[in-house]
This record gives C-alpha cells, sequence and structure tokens, in this order.
C-alpha cells in the first residue's frame, strides 16, 4: 500500500521477493516495480508496486536460464510499457497525454438531477480546514487523488467555496453544490465501468449483498483500477508463450 515505504524501508522488498521464489518447487521472481496508474490511462496519482513470479517448472529451460541472470531482455519484459504520460516531451506516437479528470466526468450529471444511485451519493463530511488528503478540491484538467479506501473526510472535493481557496465559483453561481466527490466520480478516477452497481439496496438483496454508501467507497479504494490491471494482463498474454511455449502441453 505505502509504495514509497515498501520499496525503500530497509530489505523488505528482498524479503518479499525472496519468499516468493521458495514457494513450491521455485519461482523466479523479477525485481518489484512501481507502475504509476496514470501512464496507462488511468486519471489517477496512484502508485502501486508489483511484484511478479514465474513458475520455474514450467519456464522453458532457456528462458529460465536468461531470467535467473538478472538480464531481462525487452522482448522478455512482463511489465506492460506505459501507453500515457504527464511529460509533453515524451508525447509520440506511442505515447498520449495523460487522461484528466475533466475528460471522465463531462458527461456525468449533478447528484440532484442524475437517476445513477452511485452518482446521487456523495459524502457529507465537512471541510476541516487542513491541507491534507481529502479537504482539497480536485483539478479538472489534471489527473486524480489516489482513490483511498477511506471514506468520508478522506474523499477530495469535487468543488468548493471561495472561502476556502475553490476555483469552480461560476459552478457555484450557477447553483450547484459544495461537495465532495460522488461514489460514481471515484469509479470513474478508478476506470470502471458505468454498469458497475456500488450502492446496492439491503431490502431487495438481503443484508449480505448490500453495500452501503460506506462500504462502497472502500470497495472502489481497495482495487486495482480495471484499465491497469488490463494492461498487465495483457503484456502478460503478450509473452506467455514465449515463457512457456504454445500451450500443447496441458500442465501450462
Amino acid at each position: 500500500e505505502n509504495v514509497k515505504g515498501l520499496v525503500s524501508l530497509g530489505n523488505v522488498k528482498q524479503i518479499i521477493e525472496n519468499d516468493f521464489r521458495t514457494v513450491g518447487k521455485g519461482f523466479v521472481v523479477l525485481d518489484a516495480r512501481v507502475l504509476k496508474a496514470w501512464e496507462y490511462g488511468v486519471p489517477q496519482s496512484r502508485e502501486r508496486v508489483f511484484f511478479i513470479g514465474l513458475n520455474k517448472e514450467f519456464l522453458k529451460p532457456e528462458v529460465l536460464e536468461i531470467l535467473e541472470s538478472g538480464i531481462v531482455p525487452a522482448s522478455l519484459d512482463p511489465y506492460p510499457v506505459p501507453t500515457h504520460t504527464a511529460d509533453p516531451s515524451l508525447l509520440d506516437e506511442n505515447r498520449e497525454k495523460f487522461v484528466s479528470l475533466r475528460e471522465i466526468f463531462s458527461d456525468l450529471m449533478e447528484p440532484e438531477q442524475s437517476l445513477d444511485i452511485a452518482q446521487k451519493n456523495y459524502s457529507r463530511a465537512k471541510w476541516y480546514g487542513k491541507s491534507v488528503q481529502g479537504q482539497n478540491e480536485i483539478n479538472l484538467d489534471w489527473i486524480g487523488p489516489t482513490i483511498r479506501a477511506e471514506h468520508h473526510g478522506n474523499i477530495e472535493f469535487r468543488r468548493l467555496g471561495s472561502d476556502k481557496n475553490g476555483r469552480y465559483l461560476s459552478e457555484l453561481a450557477e447553483g450547484r453544490t459544495e461537495r465532495r466527490l460522488t461514489i460514481r466520480e471515484c469509479a470513474r478516477i478508478q476506470t470502471f465501468p458505468d454498469d458497475f452497481e456500488f450502492i446496492r439496496d439491503e431490502k431487495s438483496l438481503g443484508k449480505e449483498f448490500s453495500l452501503s454508501q460506506s462500504a462502497a467507497y472502500k470497495v472502489i479504494g481497495n482495487a486495482v483500477p480495471p484499465l491497469l490491471a488490463y494492461h498487465i494482463a495483457n503484456r502478460l498474454q503478450e509473452v506467455w508463450p514465449l515463457y512457456f511455449g504454445d500451450g500443447s502441453n496441458d500442465n501450462q
């Protein structure tokens, strides 16, 4: 969860990698890498460390030898290549500009007008007046904050008033509400499709399958952004035949 702490705290990273290597008959564990969500089209300042291990029992012998050497060629690198950037100098045919909040929010109605129950619901926690996560207003022309599993006071504001240095005063003048991000807005920042339901009624579904507003924020914040997960899975699919062959062996 705490990327900087995990990769820099003593030998914690090495301990995790070494433990992974001893699972079963052994794994090749490639050097853990921090992936930045916004570099894969996710409009969020989320950074997470990923560990990828490959089962030695099924790897091609020649590939196992290369991977264990520690020098992994680009063709065998299991980590996805970034598709987006916030650095204008890196823009080219392979990298697009980062996705902004303005782009993903452009078609959302305000909670009072929306029929989407996830857009209608948002934390009513008051502004605390502190310069910490959850007390700031988002910048529509930038990426969003990291969506965390906590809720209420840790959910950023969609807009704040002039007394709190808000920048979207014209929206307030139009009658829009000073409020925090809705559940749907947080879900979009995480790249969940709109057909994912995060508020589920206890009366119709039973307590076991219900989700409250607080639980919805937690579910969204705990998740790996689906778009980032897609890029990781897609890259693994590309290199899979190189690692394990064509799949003719059922055990592969």
